[in-house]
């Protein structure tokens, strides 16, 4: 049987939006919307099975309702830039879903949506439609659906003709529209008769079936105040229901033909579009076995001998690790091979220390090596006794310099990008999830064949670009110095004190313990705190709380929720607390013991190539990500020590140093003097933005000021401050605009960078790192403000993280020159982390602070606060 899906695809943006914490991928890009939309689509897909479908949009702001009454609509917000910028990425989701979409001039999503179920009804298509709008209620049938979205895009009712008369007391489908002409529509500002409600309106269609009906007797209402009503706004009443009306005889150009959904789709597009926007857990719901991409044939000449290749003659090859998964710290290292422009060496990893002129050459540092990702060969390298030497050049940092932006997931993915195209994804060697397995030797071999060759083929292509875009220092002088740099942080790792995080446990568990007890008494019995059915139950049924929002399951717990029952009862703070604590304990304390190596160090892993404004990340664990708004957050740094009582953790932390670069960066005259007359930037900013002087600039003043100073530097919008200072979108609109125009600078750059991108398609880090942002031309609005504020923060941002970059290397280089026993341990975000002994502390300090103030020379002073003691807690 044909079933066909109509979703309204403005609606179903906004409950996703909303229903969504604010999430970003790493280009910035907010995808809240986007990753709910394609959870129902998936979900739909899946539990539906249709072979029709098509999402409707509202092409624009008027629609032929505007000519009955100008006013419609009137009085809504403006949609938030996070949400706008999203729309275009809904659009692209539905073409790589290759589910059609479609917008009309002049008309709504509702009209194109009532015109196809129409259609669809009259062929016994069983249809239908999802919707965050009750107006298209009015369009059930006995095979017509709606299925309406009541809070965020899963908690859904099924409007059928059934389900309406029961709703609403016995009215049909048809009714709703008069209902709508009765009791009018605040959100559609649709006026109605003024102080009838629903109770009402049912009341007099149930007398009367249709509002000219009830005009027509108005003689036989009861009440002399309703009647009166109802004369007074006659011409309201009529006009609201025609408003409401769903036009089911559009003039739309698509017919349900043309809303068939191939047989078997095309999933390629769906699976870059995730990997762009960093849907993750999507993506592993796919099966991906490589058959996604083709990959050209190579024949390859492999061998397992060396006896070609002389050693004491070989200035340059490609050499190359490969390791049985992503964690090369541990993962098991499976081959060792070398590319010398002719022969394609692949040998057991095992067996390399056979060899002992290779050995000799990969430790020469007079001899070029060129890799895939030269962190992971120093790493691997020192698992196998080998100090590999002048690594000179890496694929993937090169082409993470070249253009950030695209994903760097495997050698395949970065060597496609500069025409090689006969390697493999290594998913599709080595399957995923549980059919991983190691292939055969020849097909191996053959692989890895491919990947040195595809290294050798890229690398020239890449100098040339670096060359050209003047970024070979930016790899020569920072990427490739910091992957050596990283490799030593990876391996020495952080001394963790499991019995401390053994003892945290306890703590928390005896908080939690008398958390669970206060719990069962407030609630008057005993259930399981982790369910949220069984909460829903003691919260909104025993304790009659009032019911914030439904699911289908029941009533839902979530911490939104929760926030807004707050002072409604005792038990609303304890099940918070409770909840951030066990996250807490689950997370960190608990998965942290897990993760202690058998040398008592945490070894993490620093991301190299993620993030489009060249900052560092961190993962397995990610110790950059520890929560220090809670005491027990901030206590969980205790079980990081120095490995003896004579070492001591020191911390060098850069201040403000988005703020300085941004003053540098836009030459401020305000804000340069206030760094450089060592003022406090937030209070500075203050006394400018309200016009007080400091003795008048109070702790919410400087709170709003500290807000709007990094809101600028991350893009903020006029929404994203009032969600943050909870303020309403025309306060904090109105505070953005007075900030600039106290920071002229400020405001002048803003213009200029944005003038300058659309010019060259790309902005710059003071260091030249690009980042290329090609819908600074788009001619999509919502696409465009994206861009702009990219433009304007990625300059700010690049330049902090290659400044802490550029400290580290500044660093390794100059500590070989003194005597200091310094081990640098952890960079997170604009703070260095290094194990020293006791009695260096104060020359080490001296030497450190000045290595990072000059890292690079701005027109503000570079400032860095530093501290000490026994644990990372204590040097904080």
């Amino acid at each position: 049987m044909n079933k066909l899906i109509l979703i309204d695809g403005n609606s179903l943006s906004f409950r996703a939006f909303y229903a969504l914490p604010l999430l970003q991928n790493k280009a910035g890009i907010h995808t809240n919307a986007v990753y709910g939309f394609a959870m129902l689509l998936e979900k739909i897909i899946k539990e539906e099975q249709p072979t029709h479908f098509l999402v409707a949009f509202d092409a624009g702001k008027t629609t032929f309702r505007h000519d009955t009454y100008g006013e419609y609509k009137g009085g809504r917000q403006t949609t938030p830039p996070e949400l706008s910028e999203q729309f275009p990425y809904v659009r692209q989701l539905l073409d790589a879903y290759q589910i059609k979409r479609y917008e009309l001039d002049n008309y709504e999503a509702d009209d194109i949506i009532g015109t196809l179920s129409k259609a669809a009804n009259d062929e016994q298509f069983q249809t239908i439609i999802v919707t965050g709008d009750r107006d298209l209620t009015q369009l059930a049938t006995e095979d017509v659906t709606i299925y309406y979205t009541k809070k965020g895009v899963t908690d859904v009712d099924h409007y059928t003709p059934q389900f309406i008369s029961e709703k609403y007391d016995g009215l049909v489908p048809e009714q709703i529209i008069d209902m709508k002409g009765l009791m009018g529509d605040t959100s559609d500002n649709i006026p109605g008769v003024a102080g009838v409600g629903e109770k009402t309106a049912i009341k007099l269609l149930k007398q009367f079936t249709t509002v000219e009906n009830v005009y027509e007797h108005l003689d036989e209402v009861s009440g002399k105040k309703l009647k009166e009503k109802l004369e007074n706004s006659k011409d309201d009443a009529l006009m609201s229901k025609k408003l409401a009306t769903i036009n089911c005889e559009s003039p739309i150009e698509v017919s349900l033909k043309d809303t068939k959904l191939p047989e078997n789709p095309d999933i390629s597009e769906k699976i870059e579009l995730f990997k762009k926007l960093e849907f993750k857990q999507l993506l592993d719901q796919i099966d991906i076995n490589g058959d996604n991409t083709t990959t050209e044939e190579k024949e390859m000449n492999v061998t397992t001998d060396f006896t070609n290749i002389d050693f004491t003659d070989l200035k340059s090859a490609i050499v190359h690790f490969e390791l049985d998964g992503s964690n090369y710290l541990k993962d098991d290292i499976l081959k060792f091979a070398l590319y010398d422009g002719i022969h394609h060496v692949v040998i057991d990893a095992q067996d390399i220390h056979k060899y002992e002129q290779l050995i000799e050459w990969l430790e020469d540092e007079q001899t070029e090596k060129i890799v895939y990702d030269a962190k992971k060969s120093y790493v691997v390298a020192h698992r196998l006794d080998i100090n590999i030497k002048n690594i000179e050049f890496d694929i993937m940092l090169a082409s993470y310099i070249i253009d950030p932006s695209r994903n760097i997931d495997d050698v395949h993915s970065v060597v496609t990008n500069f025409g090689q195209h006969f390697v493999q994804q290594s998913v599709a060697v080595y399957g995923k999830g549980k059919k991983r397995q190691v292939p055969e030797d020849e097909m191996l071999n053959h692989y890895i064949a491919t990947i040195i060759e595809a290294i050798s083929e890229s690398q020239s292509i890449m100098k040339d670009y670096l060359e050209e875009y003047n970024q070979t220092d930016l790899l020569y002088d920072l990427e490739l110095p910091l992957a050596r740099i990283l490799s030593q942080m990876e391996e020495i790792g952080i001394y963790t004190d499991a019995k401390d995080l053994q003892e945290m446990e306890k703590e928390i568990q005896s908080k939690l313990d008398v958390l669970v007890d206060n719990i069962y008494q407030s609630a008057g019995a005993s259930f399981n705190i982790n369910s949220p059915k069984q909460l829903g139950v003691v919260l909104f049924e025993t304790l009659e709380l009032p019911v914030i929002k439904k699911t289908k399951t029941g009533y839902s717990t979530a911490v939104d929720v929760l926030e807004q029952l707050q002072g409604e009862h005792p038990i609303i703070e304890y099940i918070l607390e409770y909840r951030q604590l066990a996250k807490l304990q689950s997370t960190y304390v608990e998965g942290l013991q897990k993760v202690i190596s058998k040398d008592n160090r945490i070894h993490t892993r620093f991301n190299q190539t993620l993030a489009q404004t060249g900052r560092l990340s961190s993962i397995d664990p990610n110790l950059q990500n520890i929560p220090i708004r809670l005491e027990e957050g901030r206590k969980i740094r205790k079980a990081f020590k120095s490995t003896d009582e004579n070492n001591v953790i020191f911390s060098a932390d850069y201040s403000q140093i988005e703020l300085r670069v941004l003053a540098h960066i836009t030459q401020d005259e305000s804000m340069k003097q206030a760094f450089i007359n060592d003022e406090d930037i937030h209070t500075a900013t203050a006394m400018k933005v309200f016009e007080v002087p400091a003795n008048e600039v109070d702790s919410i003043m400087r709170r709003q000021a500290k807000a709007v100073n990094f809101g600028i530097v991350y893009g903020i919008s006029d929404y994203g401050l009032s969600q943050s200072l909870g303020i309403t979108r025309k306060q904090a609109k109105k505070f953005i605009d007075d900030y600039l125009n106290s920071f002229p600078g400020v405001k002048q750059y803003m213009e200029d960078v944005v003038k300058d991108c659309k010019a060259q398609g790309y902005v710059e880090t003071l260091l030249h790192r690009r980042r290329y942002i090609p819908d600074i031309t788009s001619r999509n609005f919502n696409l465009r403000g994206f861009a702009e504020r990219t433009a304007m923060n990625t300059p700010i941002q690049g330049s902090a993280a290659d400044i802490i970059k550029l400290a580290m290397v500044n660093f390794a280089n100059e500590v070989k020159h003194t005597e200091f026993h310094a081990k640098l341990l952890l960079q997170v975000h604009d703070e260095l982390i290094f194990e020293i002994p006791k009695e260096e502390v104060e020359a080490f300090g001296e030497f450190i602070e000045d290595i990072m103030d000059n890292a690079l020379k701005l027109d503000v002073p570079l400032k860095v606060e530093s501290s000490y003691g026994q644990t990372w807690y204590d040097a904080k």
